[in-house]
């Protein structure tokens, strides 16, 4: 009769160990969804990021083919017939066809038809006429009218049988075309012909757009909503508007339009389809838009048009900023990345080392009877498996679930690297542990213990890596990229944390000295055995230095993104709200109405005259202040603070004469102080005549930011009435602001910083960088706690022995409190020193060369510079933390221990 087999090794071991199992597990799964999660996270902010590019703008996010009619050598049937929508429609269908690879259209969303090539005037009497000017109109035949428009009034044109000798026409009109033009059904506007009477068309319905945000009402605006536009003008406060609007005739009419321009515009709108594109069909897209406007498709493009077809779009501008966000946003983002994951891979060492520890004598004890050290290293890999494997299987469906879009195999080879480092950690330790089969253990605390010279040369070779990573880093920015660069800050924590575990036992020594002379044992007691520390306290530092100094970088750079965020926004505005109005001055009592809105503090009324012409012929826009208030609201903004008394008093030099009129002291920017110099100039205008005299130069000033300028009193100059109001506050309560700019009258602007600031974030692949480095550093934080855990748990066996012993002495339960607190407490607080002082150093070594200009602004704004700013908060709160969590465990072991009763943690044989 055959034996009982012995139990399986794995059984037995998971039976064993039920609760370290599941913790493993848990751990694995979280840290593979993580590794999962994150690269899935970043190609759907870059897949966003590309969408939003393409649909931006309807105007320039579509692909626009524009082509000319058969010529009037051709007869009145062939040019008929080639503006037919019909035509028009197979034309386009072949356009259709030769896009390239990812560039498809979306036809619901794209439109085509006829237009004139320029709006014409009606001198019908009844239509608005702002400044004596006549309206133009816009006529176009678009296909697809009644599928994108629903009819509110009146009925649809027709089409069917229109020729271009016809007198008129049927069209309609949008609501809000309706509503300023003073239009209804049965209207009609005479437009001029190409020869004899004016041509009529006859309104014959009101439409409501379906969709008006698509290209099929907003690529050309006038479609749909009118125009209020400036006609050409010397001076801008002598400039005359006049309206534009649009005439919609029914799709068949395009013929009609040969009556009114000889040689009408067809056009083909495309609208890409967006919704597969990812970060990846950049490069493809980019190349099929070069070869649409300049390349082979052009001139298959020409063959299926017209000779002289162009193809216009803002769709290559917005790919290329988005390409150079990416890679902005790319190498900033990867330091985080990379933070997150070393801190990440540190915990799982830890985590099986821990168990390495505390399975040390049952592996010396399985070696000393025979074990071979494959088998043991392959019981142990197939132990580890059945919990790590299934733990990053569920962590990367987990990421495949709430993030399905991206690739699968970034993420599928994060979590495999994941399962691999912990299903190895394991056995690859026990191999280098129990190589040789070991009956005593020595100590392993640094009284013993010495660095080695392999110890020494891996730690120079990465003090190598390191420095060199800065040079790269601080020589050609983080657009030199590489797997170096984005790991230069953890690096230099690798380096301050081999630094730390090298010297920190040195003051803890030296504080002995004083310690011993002192009446009480439990500071000697606890100094002296933290430093007599175990070398393998290397690793929690490890984690905690890189977990800290990545918060401490991506503390930097959001705070950096803000304060450019704040920076370009108060530029835009000049203050907290802009109240302006260029052609006339404002209302009297606008400025006391915007300074009673709540969260209002200072308000300031500025005149600006935008053409003060220089002596060499350029102009310079001349702000005229109340000194005061103007002065008081500077200092608050920071923009050209001054003295009020530099403009109120005189300039040096002959007084003011009738020819002179007054003599005022005046504030220049740079360059027009240089231009003006030191003396006096006269002007005269609408203002009266005046002399002024530069007397000081500031950079910016808030009435005119980011321009240059001339800024002078208005108590001399009666004739300069308020065009701007600036106010500065804080909780602005923007619905009544609104309610006082509408009180104004017409043409008058409003302008919030606060929304000013909300359009940087536009871009969903700034504001998902934003996020993905929030959860990178709150990540890294978590593991960076798991750590300083593990660490306390893989001693806490050693501290309850020790603290039991020493209550056999007598040692009081409070006392054995304050021993375990005091013990933790030096080297807490020096860890958290150093992560202060490594978080530091590397944000100075590291801030030459990032540049967060891309990262916080639309492509195109160098007006301010984004840099690294050191966030207090990042570098202190997550340290104090880790202190106090620290002595939190400590005294809660303490706590726990007085529980227990000395006999239950002394036994006879124990080796602790």
């Amino acid at each position: 009769m055959a034996g009982r087999s012995a139990a399986p090794w794995v059984r037995t071991r998971l039976r064993a160990a039920p609760l370290q199992a599941l913790s493993l597990a848990v751990l694995v799964l979280v840290t593979a969804f993580l590794a999962g999660a994150l690269p899935r996270a970043v190609e759907d902010a870059e897949a966003e990021g590309v969408r939003h590019a393409m649909t931006g703008e309807p105007a320039g996010g579509a692909i626009e083919v524009l082509g000319s009619p058969p010529g009037p050598h051709q007869s009145a049937t062939v040019r008929e017939e080639a503006v037919r929508a019909a035509t028009l429609r197979a034309v386009g269908a072949e356009i259709d066809a030769l896009l390239p690879a990812p560039l498809t259209a979306a036809p619901q969303n794209g439109s085509l038809g006829v237009q004139l090539s320029e709006p014409l005037p009606s001198e019908d009497p009844g239509l608005p006429r702002p400044d004596g000017l006549p309206p133009r109109f816009l006529v176009a035949a678009q296909d697809g009218l009644t599928d994108h428009a629903r009819l509110v009034a009146g009925a649809w044109p027709r089409g069917e049988g229109v020729r271009a000798a016809d007198p008129s026409a049927e069209a309609v009109v949008t609501r809000a075309t309706a509503k300023t033009m003073r239009l209804r059904p049965g209207s009609v506007v005479h437009l001029p012909a190409v020869q004899g009477p004016d041509r009529a068309v006859r309104i014959t319905g009101v439409v409501e757009p379906l969709a008006p945000r698509t290209t099929y009402w907003s690529h050309t605006e006038v479609l749909r909503t009118p125009g209020l536009l400036a006609a050409p003008s010397n001076t801008p406060f002598d400039t005359s508007y006049y309206w534009q609007a649009g005439l919609l005739l029914a799709p068949d009419a395009g013929p009609f339009l040969y009556g009114l321009d000889p040689l009408p515009r067809m056009y083909w709108r495309i609208s890409p389809d967006t919704s597969g594109l990812t970060g990846r069909d950049v490069p493809a897209l980019q190349a099929g838009l070069a070869s649409l406007k300049a390349g082979p498709l052009q001139s298959r493009l020409r063959t299926v048009v017209s000779s002289d077809a162009e193809v216009s779009t803002g769709l290559d501008g917005a790919l290329d900023d988005f390409a150079g966000l990416s890679r902005a946003v790319s190498s900033v983002t990867a330091v985080g990345l990379v933070g997150v994951g070393t801190v990440a891979g540190v915990v799982l060492l830890m985590a099986q080392a821990l168990t390495a520890d505390r399975r040390r004598a049952e592996l010396t004890l399985l070696r000393a009877r025979g074990a071979s050290v494959p088998g043991l290293a392959g019981r142990l890999l197939a132990e580890t498996a059945v919990v790590a494997l299934p733990a990053a299987a569920a962590g990367q469906a987990l990421a495949w679930l709430l993030l399905p879009e991206a690739r699968a195999w970034p993420s599928s080879a994060a979590s495999a690297a994941v399962a691999a480092l912990v299903c190895l950690a394991l056995p690859v330790r026990a191999v280098l542990t129990h190589r040789r089969p070991r009956v005593h253990e020595a100590r392993s605390d640094l009284v013993l213990s010495r660095p080695s010279r392999r110890r020494t040369v891996a730690e120079l070779g990465l003090l190598v890596l390191a420095a060199g990573a800065v040079l790269v880093l601080r020589g050609r920015g983080t657009d030199a990229g590489g797997p170096l660069v984005a790991a230069a800050p953890v690096l230099v924590a690798v380096i301050a944390a081999l630094l730390l575990v090298r010297l920190h036992p040195l003051p803890l020594r030296l504080a002995l000295r004083p310690l011993a002379r002192t009446r009480g044992a439990l500071g000697f007691l606890a100094v002296a055995r933290t430093g007599r520390g175990s070398p393998a306290q290397l690793l929690p530092l490890l984690a905690v230095l890189v977990a800290l100094t990545t918060a401490a970088f991506g503390g930097a750079v959001l705070a950096g993104i803000d304060d450019a965020r704040d920076r370009a926004a108060l530029l835009a505005t000049g203050a907290d709200a802009r109240v302006e109005r260029s052609r006339t001055p404002l209302p009297d009592g606008l400025a006391d109405q915007v300074g009673s809105v709540d969260g209002v503090r200072h308000t300031a009324s500025v005149h600006v005259d935008y053409s003060l012409a220089l002596p060499d012929g350029t102009t310079v826009a001349m702000a005229v202040v109340e000194p005061g208030a103007y002065a008081r609201l500077a200092r608050e903004t920071g923009l050209g603070a001054f003295d009020a008394r530099v403009l109120r008093e005189a300039p040096p030099g002959p007084a003011a004469t009738k020819e002179s009129g007054p003599v005022l002291s005046a504030i220049a920017s740079p360059r027009t102080a240089e231009l003006l110099g030191a003396g006096r100039h006269s002007w005269g205008g609408p203002l009266g005549r005046f002399t002024l005299q530069v007397t000081e130069v500031r950079p910016t000033t808030p009435a005119l930011p980011g321009q240059e300028f001339l800024l002078v009193d208005g108590a001399d100059l009666p004739k300069a009435l308020p065009t701007l109001v600036l106010a500065t506050g804080s909780g602005l309560d923007t619905a009544a602001l609104k309610k006082a700019a509408d009180s104004a009258g017409k043409h008058t602007e409003l302008t919030l910083r606060t929304a000013e600031r909300a359009a940087f974030t536009d871009s969903p692949l700034q504001s998902g960088a934003e996020r993905l480095y929030l959860v990178a550093v709150a990540a890294g934080i978590v593991f960076a706690a798991l750590a300083v855990l593990l660490s306390l748990l893989r001693s806490a066996s050693e501290r309850t022995a020790l603290l039991a012993r020493l209550r056999t002495m007598g040692l009081s339960a409070r006392q054995g409190r304050r021993l375990l607190v005091l013990e933790a407490l030096p080297q807490a607080v020096l860890a958290a020193a150093g992560c202060v002082l490594v978080g530091r150093v590397a944000l100075a070594l590291t801030a030459g060369g990032v540049s967060l200009e891309l990262l916080a602004l639309p492509p195109g704004s160098d007006a301010v510079a984004a840099v690294l700013r050191a966030d207090p908060w990042s570098l202190l709160v997550p340290a104090a933390g880790s202190v106090l969590l620290t002595v939190a465990v400590a005294a809660a072991q303490a706590w726990w221990t007085a529980r227990r009763t000395a006999a239950t943690e002394l036994r006879a044989g124990d080796g602790r």
